[in-house]
């Protein structure tokens, strides 16, 4: 007797399989899990917790956006060339010293009429990489709703000796400067607002928590509103990280420059903001860092951008109606140009 072959599948069978198995591929992507694991291997054995529920690898990935962002290098591109093509509309920037070393100078893309308020956008790059001039995209934005835009430049934290209290120190002077100086460039000193993205806009959230009158003798509302994306508000999880192979990292620059840990003195509205593709260390940090605002009963919004990976996040800062744009619009109470 022959042995009897297994039949083939009809058509309608396999076109049944396919379906069931889209429909599986399908969930699987969507999943929080398939959006929040990082590829660090299905075989691969869950080491010691280090922070949180994450082992040293886990808590390295998350502090890593290039294992989240595979254009990462793509997106940069256009930010450059989005950069060059906003100056060529606008004009050279302004270039102005607010401290004595070469590299404390500020970009002023300025506003058509005088008396304008003010947007300073603080640059991240992992607190090791940036300049002012690749982050001229959103000036036009602002410009052309009739405000003054402000890129300072300041140290990265391995040419200051791994300090990040350097970078925090010339960031918050370069702030400083723009408040006692503003109307020599035709500007509204009391109406400044701060702006920032991932390490700039940990800096930020440094600068919000400035004590103005105590260590610049200006007064304590002198920032009016502040926009953070994609940010860090508490350095325990950094520290522990791999960032701490070119960060200095010790116990008083873990709570001097920890945001989150000195709500009192801010003293503005704050709007936070993170891409649904960010990692789950950078959803988490603005997470909690709004509910400790609300919390201290300060004015804050969270904004989720559903889809965006970190760095197209600040794509659509360059866009009046994109989420960022239209984010900062409104805490300047401005309308598109």
């Amino acid at each position: 007797m022959k042995p009897r072959l297994a039949r083939s599948p009809g058509k309608s069978t396999r076109r049944a399989m396919l379906r069931h198995l889209g429909a599986c591929a399908a969930a699987l992507a969507a999943s929080p899990l398939a959006a929040q694991t990082p590829p660090l291997g299905t075989q691969r054995v869950k080491g010691p917790r280090v922070f949180l529920d994450l082992d040293q690898a886990e808590l390295d990935a998350a502090y890593d956006q290039s294992v989240w962002a595979p254009n990462q290098s793509e997106v940069a591109k256009r930010r450059v060339a989005s950069s060059e093509a906003a100056r060529r509309r606008l004009g050279e920037p302004t270039r102005l010293s607010y401290g004595p070393t070469p590299i404390e100078s500020l970009d002023l893309y300025p506003a058509k009429q005088a008396g304008a308020p003010i947007m300073i956008f603080i640059h991240g790059g992992a607190w090791r990489a940036g300049r002012a001039r690749d982050f001229a995209f959103p000036a036009e934005v602002f410009v052309d709703a009739g405000a003054h835009f402000i890129a300072p430049d300041f140290v990265a934290v391995q040419d200051a000796g791994g300090r990040l209290t350097v970078m925090a120190d010339q960031v918050r002077r370069a702030v400083a400067w723009v408040a006692r100086n503003a109307s020599g460039f035709a500007g509204d000193a009391d109406r400044i607002f701060l702006s920032g993205h991932s390490s700039g806009a940990h800096l930020a959230g440094v600068v919000l928590t400035t004590d103005w009158e105590h260590d610049f003798s200006l007064p304590a509302g002198t920032i009016k509103g502040g926009l953070c994306c994609s940010g860090m508000f508490d350095l325990r999880g950094p520290r522990l990280s791999a960032r701490s192979s070119y960060v200095r990292f010790d116990d008083p620059t873990e709570e001097a420059l920890s945001p989150q840990r000195h709500l009192d003195k801010i003293r503005c509205p704050v709007t936070l903001a993170y891409g649904s593709l960010e990692s789950p260390e950078f959803q988490r940090q603005s997470k909690d860092f709004a509910a400790a605002l609300r919390q201290a009963a300060k004015p804050v919004q969270l904004l989720v951008g559903e889809g965006y990976n970190h760095f197209e996040m600040l794509e659509t800062l360059g866009n009046p109606y994109g989420l960022l744009g239209r984010a900062a619009l409104q805490l300047m109470h401005l309308r598109a140009g």
